[in-house]
C-alpha cells in the first residue's frame, strides 16, 4: 500500500470533524457574556504580553499590583489577534466586566465543549514530570491529539488558562494542579473535572501551612472530589497515607488503581535493572498485563514515577506501548532534572538542573541520584527549602546524612535555612582517610557561583543544583552551562 493510501485509510475519529481555530470572536463573547468588537479567530490564549505569539488572544488580567491593560500595545505588537478587556480599545476585542472572571468562564466553556479524556495530576513531588510523561505518552498515540498545561501552570490562574487553551479537537487533556493551603485543590478539580485523578506522592511540601503529613494527604485527596462519574483515582501504594487516599476515593465513588513496589500495588514493580545512562530497565505487572520498558530519566524516584504514568495511561484508555517508548526517550525538564554540560578546565562538567523546586523528599531523591552518577568529584549546590515553617530546621539538618551517603566532595549551601545543615555538616564523622566534606554557606546564587569558581570545577565533575525556586539557583546553572564546548 502506498503512503498516500495508508494516510487516506487512517481511521477517522470524532475530533477530525471539529474546526481548527481555538476560538472565534462569537464563541468568546458567548462564553464570557461579553461583547465582541470585530470578527476574528484565535489560535492560542496568553496572559503575559512577553509570551504572546501570532494569532493569540491576550487576556488583560488585573491584579493588586499589575494591570494587563498596560501591556496591550506590546501584546498586539507581538502578534495578538485580539484581547479580552474591561474597557474599549482600538484593537479587536471582547469587552467584559471583569477579565479574570472572563478567563474562568472561557475555561468552563472549553471544558464543557470537550469530549477529551481528562487526566488531573497533583502530588507533593514529581507532578510536573509525571504530567509531561503522561502527555507525551498520549500525544504519541493520538496523532498529536493530546493537550497539557505547560510549565507549572497549576494554580488559580494557571489552571483556567490551561483549560482555555485546550482545543476542541483534543482527545486527551493532562492538567496539573498545585496547592499551598487546604481547599485549593477542591476549587481547581471542580474546574478540571478529570476522568482520571493522579496523586504522585505525599511529602512535607507546604507543611508550614498545613501542619501535618496527614493534612497534606487530605488536601491532595481533594482532587477526587471533582472526578467525573465512574472516574479513576491513581494513588501511591507505598505511601504511609495509602489508606486515607484509597478510602477518600472509594467514598466518592471512584475506582482505585494503586502503583508502587508494595505487594498490594495494582501496577506493581517486579524488577528494575540499572542502565549505563543512569536510567533503568523496568519490569512491572498489572493483573494479567506484563510490562517491560526503559526509563531514560535517572533516579529511583523515576522508576516509581513510571509506574504512576503507566497506571494513568491505562486508566485513560491510552497505549501502554507508546507510554513505554515515551519514557525511554524523555529527557529532563529545565529546572527538573535537565542534564547540561559546561566547559571547565580539563574538559566537561555535568550539571543536573533541579533548581525549580525542593522539599525534603525530593532533596533526598536527587542526592541519591547524584551519588549514583559516575563522576570524578560530586558537588551539591543546595538551596533553602521553603514553606516548612517550624519544621524547617529539622528537615534541613536531616539532609546531612544523604549528602554524606551521596559521596559529595563539596557542598554549597545557599540561603538562611541552610545554616542548620551547615552546622550539622561540621559534625559529620570523617571518612576512612580522615577527610571531612568541604562545604560553604552562601547568602544567594551570586555567592554560590563565586564559591564554585573558588573551589575550581574540573572535567569529570558532576554538579547537582537544587533548591526552592525563590532561591534563584537557576542562575548558577545558566552561568556555567552557557559555557559551550
Amino acid at each position: 500500500m502506498s503512503a498516500l493510501a495508508q494516510a487516506l485509510s487512517w481511521p477517522r475519529v470524532r475530533s477530525d470533524g471539529v474546526r481548527l481555530a481555538l476560538w472565534t470572536s462569537a464563541e468568546i463573547a458567548a462564553a464570557t457574556g461579553g461583547t465582541a468588537y470585530g470578527e476574528f479567530q484565535v489560535s492560542g490564549v496568553e496572559m503575559d504580553s512577553r509570551d504572546v505569539q501570532a494569532g493569540d488572544l491576550f487576556v488583560a488580567l488585573k491584579g493588586e499590583a499589575m494591570d494587563g491593560h498596560r501591556f496591550l500595545d506590546a501584546a498586539i505588537a507581538n502578534g495578538a489577534a485580539a484581547a479580552i478587556v474591561d474597557r474599549p480599545v482600538d484593537y479587536p476585542h471582547v469587552l467584559v466586566e471583569d477579565t479574570t472572571s472572563a478567563m474562568h468562564a472561557l475555561a468552563h466553556a472549553a471544558r464543557v465543549r470537550s469530549f477529551a479524556t481528562i487526566i488531573g495530576v497533583t502530588g507533593s513531588v514529581g507532578k510536573t514530570g509525571v504530567k509531561e510523561a503522561i502527555f507525551t505518552s498520549l500525544e504519541r498515540a493520538s496523532r498529536g491529539g493530546a493537550h497539557r498545561s505547560v510549565r507549572s501552570y497549576n494554580n488559580h490562574v494557571g489552571v483556567p488558562l490551561s483549560l482555555s487553551r485546550m482545543p476542541a479537537r483534543s482527545r486527551f487533556g493532562v492538567l496539573e494542579m498545585g496547592m499551598n493551603h487546604a481547599g485549593e485543590i477542591a476549587d481547581l478539580t471542580v474546574q478540571v473535572r478529570p476522568h482520571v485523578a493522579v496523586i504522585t506522592t505525599i511529602a512535607p511540601a507546604h507543611i508550614e501551612n498545613l501542619g501535618s503529613m496527614a493534612a497534606i494527604a487530605a488536601a491532595k485527596a481533594e482532587i477526587f472530589g471533582g472526578l467525573e462519574p465512574g472516574g479513576t483515582a491513581i494513588i501511591p501504594a507505598d505511601s504511609d497515607h495509602f489508606e486515607l487516599l484509597r478510602d477518600t476515593a472509594l467514598k466518592l465513588g471512584a475506582k482505585v488503581i494503586s502503583f508502587g513496589r508494595s505487594a498490594h500495588a495494582d501496577m506493581r514493580l517486579m524488577d528494575a535493572v540499572p542502565q549505563a545512562n543512569g536510567g533503568a530497565l523496568v519490569t512491572a505487572r498489572m493483573g494479567a498485563i506484563g510490562l517491560c520498558y526503559n526509563v531514560a530519566e535517572p533516579g529511583e524516584h523515576w522508576i516509581d514515577n513510571s509506574l504512576c504514568v503507566m497506571a494513568a495511561v491505562h486508566a485513560a484508555g491510552g497505549d501502554l506501548g507508546a507510554a513505554g517508548l515515551a519514557l525511554a526517550e524523555m529527557g529532563g525538564l529545565k529546572g527538573r532534572g535537565a542534564r547540561l554540560s559546561a566547559k571547565v578546565p580539563g574538559g566537561q562538567a555535568l550539571f543536573i538542573d533541579e533548581s525549580y523546586n525542593a522539599n525534603p523528599a525530593s532533596m533526598r531523591a536527587t542526592l541519591q541520584q547524584l551519588g549514583q552518577t559516575p563522576a570524578t568529584r560530586r558537588i551539591a549546590v543546595l538551596g533553602s527549602m521553603k514553606e516548612l515553617g517550624d519544621f524547617a530546621e529539622a528537615f534541613h539538618t536531616q539532609l546531612a546524612q544523604p549528602v554524606a551517603e551521596a559521596g559529595v566532595d563539596f557542598a554549597v549551601l545557599v540561603g538562611p535555612e541552610m545554616l542548620a545543615l551547615a552546622r550539622q555538616m561540621g559534625k559529620l564523622p570523617r571518612d576512612t582517610l580522615g577527610n571531612a566534606i568541604r562545604f560553604a554557606h552562601c547568602e544567594n546564587a551570586g555567592e554560590a557561583i563565586a564559591a564554585l569558581q573558588e573551589f575550581g570545577l574540573a572535567g569529570g565533575d558532576a554538579v547537582l543544583v537544587k533548591g526552592s525556586n525563590s532561591v534563584g539557583l537557576s542562575r548558577v546553572v545558566e552561568h556555567f552551562a552557557a559555557r559551550k564546548r
